[in-house]
């Protein structure tokens, strides 16, 4: 008998010591912020099977926990096909799989650095500062772009000198699809200028933009960079100009003669022949500003590339009272949507424009396919076209069956938090593990359409991969905890999707996050005649180069977030903001579409059975051309239907309703 009550002893110590590890190692009871912003920023790497086998098909894992990411699992469906609801989450006092920190190797539980630092407020004094720390930085970068680089493109920062076309080498795309030779951070930052209030700079650089730019250039350029950077930049501008009831200050020219309107409309029309000789009325991706299309161009394009155009084009149409741009890129928008995926509603990412078969099947979130789903959405915001919140609604519906992987909810539920993936866009099976920084801009997409939770969620994952580089790597690989591709060009995406929430909820949390971005940029970036792009985001080390988005931009929505009193928040939801971020205002000008009859395909009947045709710019009648998302309900509400509230207030502020 002793000896049986020895074993049973040695087995209760045994399972005492266990219950005493269970508690030290993070399993036990949550110490607080559990609930507000469930991440951590502790970094480790994910034990994952090698590849993309099954999560079952290998014993390592996390403890307590799969052996692999939720992410690597296709989504779980129901009979019906839709997402079953995830399970409710531990009690407070568990610490499951909520926490970022858990599924990106962390502990993820108790107070840390984290919530002592982000729960806090944020001090009108300190706001202050911010604000004038980013108007510092756009400063910075004009200035010496204007004293050492104009009327060329761009600054090269740590040379202190310009840099145009790469003439010499034509395969260079990386410069050439966005350098014109056309004095383009100029005039990509026109726009930021009057959102500062910088009346007499804003003059002045509309001035040298009439005076000295031209698009009669031997320059073969991206007919999308060409089309978000510049025309857009342009119509911005007028409108601001023209409208005797913008907010900005006195940002009249005088003897202004509808010069940029002008401009705009001469850089379309060089636009137009991508649109020539497409059997799919898909455009080519490039043209010759002075000849058309190159006779060796690339039959090829990317979907944001080609189905991104329609807002600058309509807004061009409509000023105009020309309807030929609103067209030829609403066709180019139809034919892509009509060769998504049966099964899935999935769009690929790279289409031929003659066959309009996919060579490129993936489908995701970031490049190559980001703005296609942005402009969906805005497109309907500005033209009131419902059939464009249709194909929205019916992308987003897609995105959320087939792109999102972990828990269903963001704050509950058992499983990893929400990440997009991306997948084939037939199968829906899951391609890679990597996702690209242009994918950030999606959760202030959600802003718009009222997602705010699952914005939150999305958000907080870009933002904890900044925190641990200062940066975003162009690509992550979420599987193996590593930059796949490690440049950061100063992109805007996190900082605008950073403004957008924080303009949602009004929680000093984004204000943080901005001031860590801000003084991340001034620490890492800032040179001698500017900010460079970061070739490394863990060494740092540097590209002497500062892209136009930087100040229409990064310096933008930085500037936004922390100028509480500024103009555009006052305006209620009157502007909204392009793929480049430039301002425009949502009116009854734009939302009048004297040839809505028109949009068809050649071909097509009306109701009567009388042939459609393509409208020609005599048939129309001339629109008078003279004629952001801001705070929505807050946190405490954001669970509500959003969305109808959003859409609400624009149809209530144009008169539809």
């Amino acid at each position: 008998m002793q000896w049986r009550a020895l074993v049973l002893g040695l087995l209760l110590l045994r399972l005492g010591l266990h219950g005493v590890l269970w508690l030290v190692f993070g399993l036990g009871p949550s110490m607080g912020f559990y609930q507000r912003f469930p991440l951590s920023f502790g970094f480790q790497r994910l034990r994952v099977p090698d590849g993309l086998a099954p999560p079952d098909s290998g014993s390592a894992g996390r403890p307590g926990g799969p052996s692999a990411p939720s992410w690597l699992q296709p989504p779980v469906t129901g009979a019906s096909g839709g997402r079953l609801r995830a399970p409710r989450r531990p009690g407070p006092g568990m610490c499951g799989s909520d926490h970022w920190g858990y599924v990106l190797g962390g502990r993820g539980c108790g107070p840390d650095e984290y919530e002592k630092r982000y729960s806090s407020a944020f001090p009108p004094q300190l706001r202050a500062q911010m604000r004038d720390l980013a108007r510092g930085m756009f400063a910075f970068g004009y200035d010496n772009y204007m004293a050492h680089a104009f009327p060329q493109d761009e600054l090269n920062p740590i040379h202190c000198r310009g840099r145009g076309p790469d003439r010499g080498d034509p395969s260079n795309l990386n410069i050439n699809d966005v350098l014109g030779n056309y004095s383009l951070t100029l005039v990509d930052a026109l726009d930021t200028l009057a959102i500062m209030g910088n009346s007499s700079e804003f003059q002045k650089a509309v001035k040298l933009v009439i005076n000295t730019v031209s698009f009669d250039k031997d320059s073969t350029v991206q007919v999308f960079e060409a089309t978000i950077r510049v025309l857009g930049s342009l119509l911005s501008a007028h409108r601001i100009i023209t409208d005797s009831k913008q907010p900005f200050g006195d940002m009249t020219i005088k003897d202004y003669d509808n010069e940029l309107l002008h401009m705009a409309h001469d850089l379309a029309v060089r636009l137009l022949p991508a649109f020539e000789n497409t059997k799919t009325g898909i455009p080519y991706p490039r043209v010759n500003l002075k000849t058309g299309v190159p006779p060796d161009s690339n039959n090829e394009t990317c979907t944001a590339g080609a189905g991104s155009l329609l807002v600058e084009f309509g807004i061009l149409s409509r000023l105009l009272g020309d309807s030929t741009f609103e067209w030829v890129a609403r066709r180019a928008v139809k034919a892509l949507w009509n060769l998504r995926s049966n099964d899935t509603g999935l769009l690929g990412n790279v289409v031929n424009i003659q066959t309009g078969r996919w060579v490129g099947k993936q489908s995701g979130l970031g490049a190559g396919l980001d703005s296609f789903y942005e402009y969906l959405l805005k497109s309907y915001i500005l033209f009131g076209e419902k059939e464009d919140l249709e194909m929205f609604n019916a992308a987003y519906q897609s995105i959320q069956n087939y792109l999102r992987r972990g828990r269903e909810a963001c704050n509950e539920g058992e499983g990893d938090p929400p990440l997009y993936v991306n997948v084939n866009m037939f199968s829906g099976q899951l391609m890679n593990t990597w996702i690209d920084s242009l994918q950030a801009f999606f959760p202030g997409l959600q802003v718009l359409i009222g997602d705010v939770e699952d914005a939150i969620c999305l958000h907080a994952f870009y933002y904890a991969i900044w925190k641990r580089y200062g940066a975003l790597p162009e690509r992550y690989n979420w599987q193996l905890q590593a930059p796949d591709v490690l440049f950061y060009p100063l992109r805007p995406e996190l900082v605008e999707s950073t403004y957008l929430l924080y303009q949602a909820t009004k929680n000093p949390f984004y204000l943080h996050v901005g001031m860590d971005i801000l003084q991340s940029l001034e620490k890492y970036t800032k040179v001698k005649c500017g900010y460079a792009t970061l070739h490394h985001v863990i060494d740092k080390s540097k590209e002497d180069r500062m892209e136009s988005f930087f100040l229409s931009e990064t310096c933008k929505y930085l500037y936004l977030l922390f100028d509480e009193e500024n103009p555009v928040h006052k305006s209620g939801t009157r502007y909204m903001f392009t793929t480049e971020g430039h301002i425009v205002s949502v009116d009854k000008l734009l939302r009048e579409s004297p040839w809505k009859e028109f949009f068809s395909e050649e071909g097509e009947q009306d109701q009567e059975g009388k042939p459609m045709h393509r409208p020609r710019s005599h048939e129309v009648k001339v629109i008078n051309s003279s004629s952001n998302c801001n705070r929505v309900p807050d946190e405490r509400r954001y669970s509500l239907p959003l969305k109808s509230i959003y859409m609400r207030q624009i149809d209530q502020m144009v008169g539809l309703i």
